[in-house]
């Protein structure tokens, strides 16, 4: 039996018709008929009935389609799986980050990763927590690290570390030596994240004004945390940003005070698919979550 005899025969049970079969297979009906009838002979079990009207499945016939089936598929499965391990070794993987959590830490993953797997092109992209989502459901990207929460049936998501926040301002321009002064910066531009680009992030930033007993004038807003923090050292506004990058920014002119008053936190968490269960990717996680202290 080879895997023709099983192709033909599913083309034939699908159609229930000899000729619409063998133009489907692009053959001819006698070698059709030959092959279903070898196929017959060696399983000794009739697998159609067939008159001058019409042609059905037998009994025995039935169960074989279905087994058949199973088995092509099992065959797709096998196929899928001998890529994904292939690619450990050779291929591409994509890793998508936000803007607010790079650091040295993954340009150490990157070079972890290259010994490990010196053939795998690595390509990192700087993308939102929504369009990561989006591109992992979409099988775009292998690997995420976001800001949470995420909701996606198909996404396996794991908390990498829990971040405060800072504010950050000018030191020439401002002029701020605790938390209990913060209000009086009420009146000040403030530079956020775009709504539409990081939607809970956003509200998030509202709820710490509003800890604080104000609400923010937003005058200008972007969509990068590195463009956020230069329009703070212009001297366009003041923000509040992600703890952690206050430990990634060394500039004599920008000042940050980490706000200890209030019991806000973004968590980042890494995500890939729930079907992924390849090597490179659990080493990705591993090396990322045994580095926490180096973000």
């Amino acid at each position: 039996m080879e895997l023709r005899h099983l192709k033909y025969f599913l083309a034939v049970a699908e159609e229930l018709n000899f000729t619409k079969a063998a133009e489907k297979l692009f053959i001819s009906q006698p070698p059709l008929s030959r092959q279903i009838m070898e196929l017959e002979e060696e399983l000794q079990a009739k697998l159609f009935t067939r008159n001058n009207k019409k042609v059905e499945l037998t009994e025995a016939g039935k169960y074989f389609e279905k087994e058949t089936k199973a088995l092509f598929q099992n065959l797709e499965r096998m196929s899928a799986k001998a890529k994904k391990i292939a690619d450990n070794f050779s291929g591409e993987f994509r890793i998508a980050y936000i803007s607010s959590i790079y650091s040295s830490v993954i340009s150490e993953l990157i070079k972890h990763l290259k010994i490990q797997f010196p053939y795998v092109n690595f390509k990192l992209f700087e993308i939102s927590t929504t369009k990561q989502i989006d591109a992992l459901e979409k099988s775009k990207i292998e690997m995420g690290i976001i800001r949470s929460p995420v909701q996606s049936p198909k996404i396996k998501s794991q908390l990498w570390f829990r971040d405060g926040f800072s504010l950050v301002y000018n030191k020439k321009a401002i002029q701020i030596k605790s938390e209990n002064e913060i209000l009086k910066l009420k009146d000040q531009t403030f530079v956020f994240f775009n709504k539409d680009y990081a939607p809970h992030y956003h509200e998030v930033l509202l709820e710490l004004c509003a800890f604080y007993g104000f609400t923010p004038k937003i005058i200008h807003e972007a969509n990068n945390i590195n463009s956020i923090v230069q329009l703070v050292k212009n001297g366009l506004g003041i923000s509040i940003v992600p703890s952690n990058i206050a430990k990634n920014n060394q500039d004599p002119e920008i000042g940050f005070m980490e706000l200890k008053k209030v019991n806000l936190f973004t968590d980042v968490s890494l995500i890939t698919s729930k079907e992924d269960d390849s090597e490179i990717t659990k080493s990705a996680v591993d090396f990322l979550l045994n580095n926490i202290s180096s973000r």
